[in-house]
């Protein structure tokens, strides 16, 4: 049978919690479905143990070429009318594939939707209700019914952006707008990507109705030079990419004159020299990086 979804899942060093996910998928999910596993450059060679294990499961061993470039390496071989991208440390505890589908088959304007996330250690608390939209110079927004009960956030709602972690986009929409850009790297993917659906003409969504339970694993550890070099850049990059005009360069402005040297005297001050350098090196890089219409 014809998958009606293609699940793809990133693998980094991620051995146990992809096969947990996979096996949680297997307990509990009843709709026709197939996994799509990317080893993007595990250490070790991950992609054949999970292939050895779950031979019904594709799997790819990739070079690491982040986020967004590890997805749609798998997005090439989904056969699934319907995408969701979910994350390798994720388990889900019910069937959730039917009602993501429902949700997104009640308006043709829909162009995405993304379950509630609770936290796998605690799961009554919410990660993820939906986003409030980025703020047109700062780049600031919130997550709504972060850290509060699950039950306070039981209506399903627009949201400014999908979730990274579980997001699932129609195959239709995908070839009308375009992949995830593979310019970030890390960080920003799905928010550009969110922008990119929403200026398509669709419509995104938070459903409550399904949840899944993250385990909130960091491909780049918080407080380290390197996640801070990319989140810094991503925000240029985000700036440059989806504020036009005047806005663009208020934006720019803001985040380089104001927003990083901020930042980075906040670092110094706490004796974290690194991160002071690289958020200044992020900000400018994504200031001064090519970016092709193709991306």
């Amino acid at each position: 049978m014809k998958p009606i979804v293609s699940i793809i899942t990133i693998n980094f060093n991620g051995l146990h919690d992809t096969c947990a996910m996979i096996e949680s998928l297997k307990q509990h999910e009843t709709y026709p479905y197939e996994v799509i596993v990317v080893d993007n450059g595990s250490k070790q060679n991950e992609a054949s143990v999970i292939a050895e294990q779950y031979p019904e499961v594709k799997v790819v061993r990739n070079e690491n070429t982040g986020f967004a470039g590890g997805n749609n390496v798998g997005l090439r071989l989904a056969e699934g009318e319907y995408i969701f991208f979910l994350n390798n440390d994720t388990e889900i505890k019910e069937p959730v594939l039917e009602k993501l589908v429902t949700s997104l088959k009640m308006n043709e304007k829909r162009g995405g939707v993304s379950p509630m996330i609770r936290y796998f250690h605690a799961p009554d608390k919410l990660q993820y209700a939906g986003f409030t939209e980025l703020t047109d110079i700062t780049l600031r927004n919130s997550c709504i019914g972060f850290g509060e009960s699950h039950e306070l956030h039981t209506e399903a709602h627009l949201t400014a952006s999908l979730h990274g972690a579980a997001m699932m986009v129609p195959m239709h929409v995908i070839e009308k707008v375009g992949t995830m850009t593979e310019i970030y790297f890390l960080f920003y993917e799905e928010l550009d990507w969110s922008e990119q659906i929403k200026r398509g003409g669709y419509e995104l969504w938070y459903e409550p109705s399904v949840s899944i339970y993250h385990k909130e694993g960091q491909t780049a550890r918080k407080g380290s030079p390197m996640r801070e070099f990319y989140l810094s850049r991503a925000r240029v990059l985000f700036a440059r990419r989806n504020r036009f005009g005047f806005k663009r360069l208020l934006c720019c402005l803001y985040l380089l004159s104001i927003a990083t040297p901020k930042k980075a005297l906040t670092y110094l001050l706490q004796g974290e020299g690194k991160l002071a350098w690289a958020a200044i090196r992020g900000s400018v890089k994504g200031l001064f990086m090519v970016i092709r219409a193709t991306m």
